[in-house]
């Protein structure tokens, strides 16, 4: 038998045990599930097992399973339909996760919504994702990272040090590093690491998979003050923080629309313009990522401030004249 229909079936029956307001016994759970009360038997062992606190009592010459009151108070009822379909839909969202502890456990999650949902429910679900997809083409494997992911969620969790080996794309050498982890940080198909450098005595930003060792160590260290470090974080136009500056870039009309139905940073002001160019402004550091993103609407984008940003970016267009030898 697979594996996730047996978790499924286990799923039911805790379901089960949560709704019934004097317990259920074997043959009427099994009932339920269309099985035999002897896998229904071997079910429950192994929910108590795993640490679920099922008793059976003797009502009215039945032996009923029950969960504690306690356990009722803290597993909630599944949610509605709907949100149950939304939350199943979302799992082809995941797919830069595979090969992690975080996309093993969200699909076991999704198994376990999957045999909540009714029958008709569950053929309407699966006639609408022929025509409902999400496309992830490019993304990560960060299978071989899973460890380092795991060492890392662990001793953030537990506020412990790490000791970590990490390699500096922009000096391309590796470095001794101690870090207090405060978060893993999952942004634009890239897993990092956002700690309290003790070397650099600030609170630095580590690309996951540049680290090639991380261990954990018996030092402690306090809970950062996590809206500061979102804020802090907020200056950047990616995950690079840096001390925020008024940014104003003229964009052509051509692709004044596509810049106007996103939110690219939260502090962004669009002013129309007679022409039906569009002014962007934001307040936001002048970052790599942010230089980046302007290159890549090439003529159509023209930083107007701060000076220092449209040098680079002039400086960067002669190096492509040169390289194309224009």
């Amino acid at each position: 038998m697979a594996r996730g229909d047996q978790l499924g079936r286990q799923w039911k029956i805790i379901q089960l045990l949560l709704t019934a307001k004097t317990g259920r016994s074997a043959a009427d759970i099994a009932a339920h599930l269309e099985c035999h009360p002897r896998t229904v038997y071997r079910d429950l062992e192994a929910l108590q097992v795993g640490g679920f606190p099922l008793y059976n009592e003797r009502v009215d010459n039945r032996n009923l399973w029950s969960l504690l009151d306690t356990v009722k108070q803290q597993i909630p009822v599944p949610c509605s339909l709907t949100e149950l379909m939304a939350l199943y839909f979302s799992r082809d969202m995941i797919k830069a996760l595979q090969n992690t502890v975080f996309h093993d456990a969200l699909d076991t999650l999704f198994q376990k919504i999957k045999t909540t949902l009714p029958s008709d429910s569950e053929k309407y679900l699966q006639h609408v994702r022929k025509t409902l997809a999400v496309s992830l083409k490019q993304y990560k494997d960060y299978g071989k990272y899973k460890e380092i992911i795991n060492r890392i969620q662990s001793a953030a969790l537990n506020r412990k040090t790490l000791d970590v080996e990490y390699f500096t794309m922009g000096r391309q050498k590796k470095s001794r590093r101690r870090i207090d982890p405060y978060r893993i940080l999952f942004f634009d198909n890239t897993f990092y690491l956002i700690g309290y450098c003790h070397m650099r005595k600030e609170i630095r930003t580590f690309t996951v998979e540049r680290v090639s060792s991380a261990t954990v160590t018996d030092s402690s260290f306090d809970s950062p003050d996590m809206a500061q470090l979102d804020e802090q974080l907020d200056t950047g136009f990616g995950i690079v923080k840096g001390t925020p500056e008024k940014i104003r870039i003229r964009f052509d009309r051509s692709c004044a629309g596509y810049i106007k139905e996103t939110e690219w940073h939260k502090s962004q002001r669009i002013l129309d313009r007679p022409d039906g160019s569009i002014m962007f402004e934001a307040e936001m550091a002048v970052t790599e990522e942010l230089r980046q993103w302007l290159l890549s609407w090439g003529a159509q984008a023209e930083v107007v401030a701060p000076q220092a940003l449209r040098d680079a970016v002039h400086r960067t267009a002669q190096k492509l004249l040169k390289k194309y030898n224009c």
